[in-house]
């Protein structure tokens, strides 16, 4: 397709709403003699009037050149080799471009031939993300017809969709993300593709899938985003427990978990990923511990619970994912005390006591999206967070043995056994 130019006029990008670490590194590039654009999601979302998550650039410098330019700089990835420059905690990603065969289907392994700029942009996922920013000359540079497809609320592919989600099946899940996110409608050969190939997923690796996820449960349109995962049969795929789950009446409880958690980060409340991922098990270990609770005549303890979270997130989650496993244990732990804070079986009166346990706070969280749910959770949702601010009442006591008192001894001893810098 023929390159477009698109200036400010037509294009009205502020160029003043650019991160000014991105333009520091645009600069810097540009005036050591390479291109350098900003490229993908920021130029999108900066068109649609959008806070960009995050800025990349593309360029014609190479990692190590890019490396030598900036002392804040680190390289990572063997597959896809990128620069990432550090500013803090924030990083700007710089990518050298890239050309690719975009007429095989065989699955993407590596990615780090070099090429121009408009091979680059040929070999991304879709138009809406092939626009270069031109900060220089403060102008859009098009070469698929993006800028178009932006303003219609097209997703489309660039090039063959069937070729190009065989050769990287995440572009799949990436256009249900961006439907999701945007309400875009789908091109009808995009389409035919994504039901055609949607098989092709598995054969992804589990880690890029997982932070696709993660990602949507971050963004404020998890409820939308899980909806249609479920309607083309991918979540079906990945995750087959709890497609089944969602897929029955009990399931819609999942669906209000994760408008609730939308409407956190919509407010700019982004929530931890372990209390996301909660939202996702808790209704289905509540069905499971309900069940335990009837086939007897008391309650199962915590210690049991325990056992069935545990074995609940393994069934649901690594029968395709490996979840860190910080990310499991808090998962775990913040699901089990829900037990602990509203117990199955009402009980007398007493002094509430927060448990010694680090995850505890993430646990107090997942209480409160509860009672936004259940009203009849709120007072005591109240009363967990009072006794965590209250001074004094931070953890229980943890309890140890009292020491005795060691006898003086007067034997005179072996120096090592005493000295700490030889223990």
């Amino acid at each position: 397709m023929q390159q477009k130019i698109y200036p400010k006029e037509l294009h009205q990008l502020d160029i003043r709403q650019v991160d000014k670490e991105a333009l520091y590194v645009l600069e810097k590039l540009t005036a050591s003699g390479y291109e350098a654009y900003l490229v993908g999601g920021g130029v999108r979302d900066l068109l649609l009037k959008k806070k960009p998550k995050d800025y990349d650039i593309s360029t014609s410098a190479e990692p190590e050149q890019i490396k030598k330019l900036f002392r804040n700089c680190i390289l990572i990835g063997r597959r896809f080799r990128l620069a990432h420059i550090r500013f803090g905690k924030k990083i700007i990603e710089a990518s050298t471009f890239r050309s690719g065969d975009t007429e095989n289907d065989a699955l993407i392994v590596r990615d780090n031939e070099w090429g121009s700029s408009e091979e680059d942009v040929l070999r991304r996922d879709f138009t809406i993300n092939g626009l270069f920013y031109d900060a220089a000359k403060e102008t859009v540079i098009d070469y698929v017809g993006g800028f178009e497809d932006l303003e219609k609320g097209l997703l489309k592919s660039i090039g063959q969709p069937f070729i190009r989600f065989k050769q990287d099946p995440v572009r799949m899940l990436r256009l249900l993300k961006f439907k999701a996110r945007f309400g875009f409608s789908i091109d009808q050969e995009a389409h035919i593709a994504l039901i055609d190939t949607k098989h092709e997923i598995t054969k992804s690796a589990p880690a890029r899938i997982l932070e696709e996820i993660l990602r949507m449960l971050e963004l404020g349109s998890s409820h939308p985003f899980f909806t249609l995962l479920i309607e083309y049969g991918f979540l079906q795929l990945i995750l087959p427990g709890l497609a089944s789950f969602m897929e029955t009446r009990e399931g819609v409880e999942i669906y209000l978990f994760l408008e609730e958690i939308d409407r956190f980060a919509l407010e700019g409340e982004p929530l931890n990923r372990a209390i996301a991922l909660s939202c996702l098990v808790f209704p289905l270990l509540q069905q499971r511990i309900k069940a335990l609770f009837a086939s007897r005549d008391k309650p199962p303890h915590l210690g049991e619970i325990q056992e069935e979270a545990y074995a609940l997130f393994h069934e649901s989650f690594e029968f395709f994912f490996h979840i860190p496993k910080r990310i499991k244990m808090e998962v775990i732990s913040i699901i089990t005390t829900q037990f602990r804070l509203t117990p199955l079986e009402k009980r007398k009166s007493k002094v509430l006591r927060a448990p010694n346990d680090p995850n505890f706070g993430l646990a107090l969280t997942f209480l409160h999206i509860r009672s936004c749910l259940e009203p009849g959770l709120q007072k005591i949702s109240a009363q967990w967070q009072e006794t965590l601010k209250t001074p004094g009442t931070e953890s229980d006591p943890v309890p140890t043995k009292k020491r005795r008192k060691r006898k003086k001894s007067f034997r005179t001893s072996d120096k090592s056994s005493h000295d700490p810098e030889t223990t």
